[in-house]
Formats: C-alpha cells, sequence, structure tokens
C-alpha cells in the first residue's frame, strides 16, 4: 500500500508601559474576539493531509464561516480517519489521480492546497478548472513564473485565488500596519526581519530539492519577506543576498541552509533579512522610523505573538487560533467580496516569488539585482 511520503515523493520527482486595545482599530479587535459575522458558510476541501492540514482542521472546527466538506490525500487510511473524525462523507474523499471530479460535487466550494511546494502548481491550476476558488499555502509556487500561470488559471476559471498568509489578519501585525499607515511612527527609515529554526529530520521533504524547491529561505524566510513589504508599505527596487551554508550533507545543491538578504525601497528604506534552517530564537520583526518603532517577538510562530512599540507594550491576547481567523477572514473574501487590509490574492503570491527569484539570483551572482 503506498504512503503518502511514497506518493509525494513520485509526484515531486516528476514536477520537479500599558498600550492596550485603545490603539487597535475596528478591524482588529474584531478580528482578536469575535467570530466573523454571520453569513454563508465556505465549503472547504482540504488537500494534503499532513502536520499543517492538522492544525487547519482543528482550528477550523473554531471558525463561524468555513467548515471542512471534502478531503484530498494519497492515503486511504487517512481519509478513512479524517472522514470519520470531520463528517466527511465517502463520495468527498478524493486522491491525488481523481480530485479532478470534485467539479461534481457540489458540497465543496473551495479547495485549500496544503503540500509540498513543488506540487501546489499543478494542484492549483487542476483545482480551477474543475470549478473551484483555491487557498494555497506559501510560497504559493516555486517562482514567479509557476505563480503567473496559477494565477491566469484561476482568473481564467473565474475563480479566486488566495495564499495562506495568515499573519495578514493577525492583530498585532494589523495594529503595527495602522500605526504606520496612520503615520504615527513617522518616515520609515529601517526594517529588520528575522526567520528561522533548527531544522530536525533530514528525511523530510522540506530539504528535498524537488519538493520544496529551495530550503529556508522558501519555507520560513518567506515570513519576513513578505513581511518587510506590508510591514514597509512599498515594494523593493533592488535586493542583495548571501548564502551561508555549515552542513552540505543536509542541505545539498539547491537546499539554502542560511541566507541573508537586503532590500530597498523606493523611499530609501532599505530592509535586513535573515533566513535560516540552522538557527532558533530568531522569529522577530522590527520596524523603525523617525517618530517611534514597533517590534513582534515572535512575529510569526502560531502564538501568542507579542509586540511593544515606542508607546509600550502591545498587550494584547486571542482566544482564537490564527488559522480560525483566517479561514473566516478568506471565507468572506471568497463569498462576500470583502477587500482585506493586506492583500493575500494570488497577485500577492506572486510578488513574494519574483523577491525570491531575484534573491536566488543575487546569492549566485553576487551582486546586486534592480527590480521593477
Amino acid at each position: 500500500m503506498r504512503t503518502r511520503r511514497n506518493f509525494i515523493q513520485k509526484m515531486g520527482l516528476s514536477a520537479l508601559g500599558l498600550y492596550t486595545f485603545q490603539g487597535l482599530n475596528a478591524s482588529s479587535f474584531s478580528l482578536l474576539k469575535q467570530k466573523a459575522a454571520d453569513g454563508p458558510v465556505l465549503r472547504v476541501a482540504l488537500m494534503g493531509l499532513g502536520g499543517y492540514a492538522t492544525r487547519v482542521a482543528e482550528s477550523m472546527q473554531q471558525s463561524g464561516r468555513a467548515k471542512i466538506t471534502g478531503l484530498i490525500s494519497g492515503t486511504p487510511e487517512k481519509l478513512k480517519t479524517w472522514g470519520a473524525k470531520y463528517n466527511v462523507p465517502e463520495k468527498s474523499r478524493y486522491n491525488y489521480e481523481n480530485f479532478d471530479a470534485i467539479r461534481n460535487n457540489p458540497d465543496i466550494d473551495a479547495v485549500y492546497v496544503i503540500t509540498p511546494n513543488a506540487l501546489h502548481h499543478n494542484q492549483v491550476i487542476r483545482s480551477a478548472r474543475a470549478g473551484k476558488h483555491v487557498i494555497c499555502e506559501k510560497p504559493m509556487g516555486l517562482n514567479a513564473k509557476e505563480g503567473r500561470e496559477m494565477v491566469e488559471a484561476c482568473k481564467k476559471a473565474g475563480k479566486k485565488l488566495l495564499v495562506g498568509y495568515r499573519m495578514h489578519f493577525e492583530p498585532l501585525t494589523l495594529e503595527i500596519h495602522r500605526m504606520r499607515t496612520a503615520g504615527e511612527l513617522g518616515n520609515i527609515k529601517f526594517f529588520q526581519g528575522l526567520s528561522g529554526f533548527r531544522l530536525g529530520d533530514p528525511t523530510q521533504w522540506r530539504v528535498n530539492k524537488a519538493l520544496a524547491g529551495g530550503g529556508a529561505l522558501m519555507d520560513i524566510g518567506i515570513y519576513a519577506l513578505n513581511g518587510c513589504r506590508y510591514m514597509v508599505g512599498e515594494e523593493p527596487v533592488w535586493v542583495t543576498a548571501q548564502e551561508t551554508k555549515t552542513d552540505p550533507v543536509k542541505f545539498k545543491e539547491g537546499v539554502d541552509e542560511t541566507i541573508t538578504f537586503q532590500l530597498g525601497f523606493p523611499s530609501g528604506v532599505t530592509a535586513s533579512c535573515l533566513s535560516s534552517y540552522n538557527m532558533n530564537n530568531l522569529d522577530r520583526f522590527f520596524l523603525n522610523g523617525d517618530k517611534g518603532f514597533a517590534e513582534l517577538q515572535p512575529a510569526s510562530s502560531y502564538g501568542p505573538i507579542k509586540g511593544r512599540t515606542h508607546k509600550g507594550p502591545l498587550d494584547i491576547s486571542s482566544d482564537r487560533p490564527q488559522q480560525a481567523v483566517q479561514m473566516d477572514e478568506m471565507a468572506a473574501i471568497i463569498l462576500d467580496d470583502k477587500k482585506p487590509v493586506i492583500p493575500v490574492d494570488g497577485e500577492e503570491g506572486v510578488r513574494d516569488l519574483v523577491l525570491i527569484d531575484a534573491i536566488y539570483k543575487a546569492v549566485k551572482t553576487g551582486g546586486m539585482i534592480k527590480l521593477g
């Protein structure tokens, strides 16, 4: 009997002071303490029933506007177990070969793709062609070319494509974004983003170039990369980058262990970021302006996120999982055409992929890569 890992490997190789609620805007506060407003429920098929899908599925039990109505996996045992746990009938359980048949299933509105990076491109396009909206985990694809093809396929099908940027709905993140937009930090001068952890199992898909498409930058560094863009509020015009590799056995050719990268923005703001599979105690965002600063540490973990500004601590806590908030907000985007404060659409995913391409190019050439 095939395992999910065997199937993924096969597919991958073929695909190659107290600062409290007073500062929060209404949007941030509602995301923190309340379920989404009443409205139609987004019926979601989860694709790829691994570790993160488990977290999403459990969190969705606290979602007011999204529910699991379909399952897609290469492991029959998981389909049976998850089907029983989440009350998904056999007719709404699919494998990777036959999931195109979801086009005939009126109980599924959207597919949430939570598989290794190299599989996203094909699976997103197939889901859109099957007439379903798509939510795709980040990075959306392996490169900007793939990302643009995914966006085009969803547009052609008349379906929305969203990316799993859960931090775009996180209340402290939104509050700092609001402060910067309102001018409370003054003119922004500098951003620092640190993202990384010590990778364990050397056999996992994250260090398989055919499945991951890269290394730490693709997996964890994208938080700092994406974060610098929405925290600064501009798009970079140049990047430089350097790679450090201390374990070439674990991190083979094409799988980056640690990359430091720098970005420049039109206004003169600079950003310095670190992405690593060999360091813990990172996960920090720091935004500095001429009137004040804002810091998150941890900045992108599953919570609780903690922060402070020049006004004092951001003393805010949430009793809702980030993924529950994300799914409620994405249901509103798909079903109600709600516009999020920070974009989560396919075009946003492509912007990150353009920068990832440029960073890898900068590592190889040793020079500055101009953008735009």
